[in-house]
């Protein structure tokens, strides 16, 4: 190893896919490790020797009386990279730099657009997109987009993923232009460079090494509805009595879809939905918000949809005590001043963990079918002592922790119900990708939250978190503004989770502003979910690719063509599986497009029927109910005449369902229940 910047060095080969950096081979210096007494830069003069199969060993004595150990093991094209000291007794951190070219394009890392206080990503203003250079980023997870992972992809032909669960910290090119900084906690660093000419060859290759996607079932990739708190009232919307015999509010929302022809497959009921102050105890239903609760799962069964319900990771109730009077805690909390999140479950003991599994196994007996996974990165304890169940400091679990939520719920709904089932957390770390899908956490409801969202799809995709959606309509700052909420609508139909909420607890027929029946948001609506519906099955096809290869459903521009320049650039068009070109719009009073289409094929317009030539940027028109789709020529895709259901949706929107004989039919389909409750 050779001397720089007063310190070790080593090159690695690297293949560049486009012409934008000029730099082909990764320089690695900088080299550190950190303990109580402060930084130690480790010598040029390490002793280095060849091993077996071309891997490089280097070691030195160190000041300090430690032996320091470099393993650099190529494999494949990538290089398995391991700094090791004996001992390790009191490592606090290690680090490393790699060179950066002066127009190198890095993304990957979280689904944020910058880091720092989540709001911060959808700031009005905000010019930050998929590329992280100018970045510094704190790898540990934080609340609410929490979707994380400690692999960045660079333009350069090389990926780097640090393996482990401790916290870290990368700085791309932002205090140094001219270096990519890398430090992570523990007593060990362990990393893998990957290195090929083709950027999908690293996600993919990441994907496989972090675990790949779960397959969902196919109904996961049908649409949804939800509402964030359910109230039983005894009134639906337009003042019509409530007499049918589950919650109103589920019921309009059924019997409206339904009567608009708006498609659901999944309804999400969130927390509140049992007793005690934070509507979660002991897993019980609360049968005064959610009357007849097993009839009610089965009369949605009726209607082709399944239920998903709220969880989190703590217990409420009885459990709450039984449990900590047991040691089931996580040690180290502070009950938070809401309330949320106390106590939290030490999903790292084995009889903590099936005591909880054992209150959601009571919903899946019940025919619960999905759960939202809430709170697994929200204030959850990540310093001090002392350690979890395993040994674990709280500093180490405080990223683990959420493969460990979302496994032990993927585990027990695997005993009752199959693959029949999915969970969904909105945190993620390295290895919960083949246990759950994600959803973006409590996105701001404005222009530039659906700005975020654009990206974060993009974003989670390169990182290994293929199966995505959104809050429709945002969940913070829920502004409700029509032209934001339509062009959300068509986004979220090209995303492979479209699920329609919270709309502050109500729906786009009774908002809490004029027009209070907005029938334009009830024919977008309508249309984009029938769209989304007719696209399952080619959803699900793309699901299993990415279960099998590790390819994204969701393919940013810079993996479909990444020798185009343009491609790299146009950060808001991407694929949609292999066949789909999506252009999302999300600036208000934007009516045009600049929409990039790969090389290697034609596509056609979905709205005009044009046909254009891949391998260029093309401008389209595009009005408040469009958003540009391209597909591409010699697919069997079908969208359908997407002009002519946009007029049908409009026209049926016009007209309010009648919600009295429609509830005729749910007190009919309950009285033949209740005589046959099989």
């Amino acid at each position: 190893m050779d001397a720089q910047s007063g310190g070790a060095t080593f090159t690695l080969p690297s293949k560049n896919p486009s012409s934008s950096s000029g730099k082909q081979a990764l320089t690695v210096d900088g080299l550190f490790y950190e303990t109580a007494a402060g930084r130690t830069m480790l010598p040029a003069t390490l002793t280095a020797k060849m091993g077996r199969n071309g891997q490089l060993l280097a070691n030195t004595k160190m000041p300090d009386g430690r032996t320091i150990t470099i393993s650099v093991k190529p494999n494949g094209g990538n290089f398995d990279i391991a700094f090791t000291a004996t001992p390790a007794d009191g490592i606090r951190k290690w680090g490393l730099m790699i060179d950066a070219g002066t127009d190198e394009y890095f993304t990957g890392l979280m689904e944020r657009v910058v880091d720092g206080p989540q709001q911060a990503s959808w700031a009005p203003g905000i010019r930050e997109a998929m590329n992280l250079r100018g970045q510094k980023v704190d790898m540990i997870i934080k609340p609410t987009t929490s979707v994380y992972a400690p692999f960045y992809l660079s333009s350069r032909g090389y990926g780097v993923f640090v393996k482990g669960d401790w916290p870290g910290f990368f700085d791309i090119a932002a205090s140094d232009p001219g270096k990519v900084k890398i430090e992570f906690e523990g007593p060990k660093f362990e990393l893998k460079v990957y290195t090929a000419d083709n950027p999908t060859a690293i996600v993919k290759a990441h994907s496989a090494d972090a675990g790949l996607p779960v397959l969902p079932p196919k109904w996961m990739f049908t649409p949804w509805r939800w509402r964030d708190e359910h109230t039983q009232r005894t009134a639906y919307y337009d003042g019509t009595p409530v007499t049918g015999p589950f919650n109103s509010e589920i019921m309009e929302d059924v019997l409206m879809m339904r009567a608009y022809g708006i498609p659901n497959g999944v309804y999400w009921i969130d927390r509140p939905w049992g007793p005690g102050k934070m509507g979660y105890d002991d897993f019980d239903i609360d049968e005064t918000r959610l009357p007849h609760f097993d009839a009610m799962v089965k009369w949605l069964g009726s209607q082709d949809q399944k239920l998903e319900l709220w969880i989190a990771p703590f217990f409420q109730g009885k459990m709450a005590d039984e449990g900590t009077a047991k040691g089931y805690t996580l040690k180290g909390q502070v009950r938070p001043s809401s309330g949320n999140n106390f106590p939290m479950v030490d999903l790292s003991n084995p009889a903590a963990k099936a005591y909880w599994q054992d209150g959601i196994a009571k919903l899946l007996k019940r025919g619960v079918a999905g759960f939202k996974l809430d709170r697994g990165e929200e204030n959850i304890p990540d310093d001090g002592t002392p350690n979890i169940f395993d040994g674990r400091s709280l500093r180490e679990n405080r990223n683990a922790y959420m493969k460990m939520y979302v496994k032990a719920v993927y585990d027990i709904a695997k005993k009752y119900r199959g693959d029949d089932f999915f969970a969904m957390p909105r945190g993620a770390y390295t290895g919960t990708a083949q246990y759950g899908v994600n959803w973006g956490g409590d996105i701001g409801g404005t222009q530039e939250g659906l700005r975020a969202s654009i990206i974060a799809v993009q974003r989670s995709a390169v990182m290994g978190y293929s199966s995505w959606g959104s809050d429709t309509c945002g969940y913070n700052q829920q502004l409700m503004e029509q032209e934001v909420c339509s062009r959300w609508l068509a986004f979220s139909a090209f995303t492979p989770i479209m699920e329609v909420g919270p709309t502050k607890n109500v729906a786009f027929w009774n908002y809490p502003r004029e027009p209070k029946y907005d029938a334009t948001l009830i024919a977008m609506w309508r249309m984009y979910a029938r769209l989304h519906q007719r696209l399952v099955d080619y959803s699900h096809a793309q699901a299993i690719v990415a279960n099998k290869t590790g390819l994204p459903m969701v393919r940013p521009m810079l993996l479909a063509d990444p020798r185009s320049k343009d491609a790299w650039e146009n950060w808001w068009t991407y694929l949609y599986g292999g066949d789909i070109v999506v252009s999302p719009i999300w600036e208000k009073g934007v009516r045009e497009q600049q929409v990039y289409l790969p090389t290697g094929a034609k596509w056609r317009d979905a709205w005009d029927g044009k046909v254009y030539q891949g391998g260029q940027t093309v401008k389209v028109n595009a009005e408040p109910h469009q958003i540009p789709i391209f597909t591409r020529v010699g697919s069997e895709i079908e969208l359908g005449d997407l002009n002519k259901e946009w007029k049908e949706s409009w026209n049926i929107a016009q007209k309010r369902p009648d919600l009295k004989a429609a509830e005729t039919e749910v007190k009919t389909w309950f009285d033949a229940y209740q005589k046959n409750p099989k």
